[in-house]
């Protein structure tokens, strides 16, 4: 099945509803201790499943989607900057909900909520685990335990991650563009003011921007099993996940688009597609020692929702794969910024 609706611009996934999500890679946080969010350090390059077919794995092919390469143990956080209209959007690591801890539904639920309210919603860094806070999406390879689905379903049959969005019903969306429209007229009338919101300061395009990654070092075509990658969890950070202040009937029934996001290994990025993969993550503390920025986000109009049992159980990664030695440097105050308050081609779907 092809949904024609799911597009790839650049490294931008598109989904309806104006819906833009890119996958950043990041700096990787310790395990103990709650933290401040870490910098955004260049997009994963993501390619269609379709135009692969000769090499990636026939599974892949019957779940279409897309792909991108990541290493072992390399953190990541979603961006959904450039989200255009209200929407909702599930995230699922392995079909498990990574806002509620529940299996994956095409349909949105409100107790326990398993989706994410955009455009409210900048970011997200990893699962809803603790009370404003989350623990960190770090990759992992399947058949070791350490996944989310393989903590919280006890299989890993999965992996990657998922996404489903939903657009407001069509009396709903009218009425928030006629609020826009409205709110446009204002700013045009008030050009003394500079416009409407001019004196609010600019929001960054997450919650790092685009820093760029210090000088790292760099990490063969006929088909093969490929070593499939899922998302465990590494250290917790101060992120609330928000309470959507609409009521459930306001969204659409159905999902409007979906998409799978295959994970692979550097070297299978390199047989599957002939291209370099990215450098190898940053080194953390030379980012620290360099004096480049954190930061902290904080929405005094939102509500955070509270984490599920589910969720809070998960373990970090360094459970099965042994301590994680590389060394850490905790920021400065100064270091610590605060934010806010304080076309493509069409992706192929399959069967999922």
């Amino acid at each position: 099945m092809t949904d024609t609706n799911v597009r790839i611009d650049g490294d931008t996934l598109r989904l309806p509803g104006g819906v833009a999500v890119r996958f950043i890679r990041t700096l990787r946080l310790p395990e103990k201790g709650t933290h401040p969010l870490p910098p955004g350090l260049g997009e994963f390059p993501i390619r269609r499943v379709a135009d692969y077919p000769d090499t990636v794995p026939e599974a892949w092919k019957a779940r279409g989607g897309v792909m991108l390469p990541v290493y072992l143990r390399e953190a990541m956080w979603l961006s959904f900057g450039g989200t255009t209209e209200p929407a909702a959007l599930q995230v699922g690591v392995g079909k498990v909900c990574a806002v509620s801890g529940k299996p994956w539904s095409d349909r949105l639920s409100r107790k326990p909520q398993n989706y994410l309210v955009l455009p409210r919603q900048p970011w997200l860094d990893g699962i809803n685990s603790g009370k404003g806070t989350v623990r960190q999406f770090v990759a992992v390879p399947l058949g070791l335990g350490a996944t989310v689905e393989g903590q919280v379903t006890g299989e890993e049959v999965w992996g990657g991650v998922q996404l489903q969005s939903f657009a407001l019903t069509e009396p709903r969306l009218a009425e928030w563009r006629a609020e826009e429209r409205r709110r446009g007229e204002l700013a045009r009338a008030m050009p003394q003011f500079g416009g409407y919101g001019a004196a609010l300061p600019m929001a960054a395009p997450g919650p790092q921007g685009a820093v760029p990654a210090p000088a790292a070092a760099p990490a063969g075509r006929a088909r093969r099993a490929v070593a499939a990658m899922g998302l465990g969890v590494g250290g917790s950070m101060r992120q609330e996940v928000y309470e959507d202040d609409r009521p459930l009937s306001d969204w659409e029934d159905r999902p409007g688009g979906r998409v799978f996001v295959h994970l692979v290994t550097p070297p299978e990025w390199r047989r599957i597609t002939g291209e370099a993969p990215p450098p190898s993550p940053v080194d953390r503390a030379a980012y620290t020692r360099a004096g480049l920025p954190w930061f902290d986000y904080y929405d005094e109009d939102a509500e955070d929702l509270a984490p599920t049992d589910t969720l809070e159980a998960v373990k970090p990664v360094g459970d099965w794969l042994g301590d994680d030695h590389e060394p850490w440097q905790a920021p400065t105050p100064g270091q610590v910024l605060p934010l806010k308050d304080a076309q493509g081609k069409p992706v192929e779907d399959g069967d999922w």
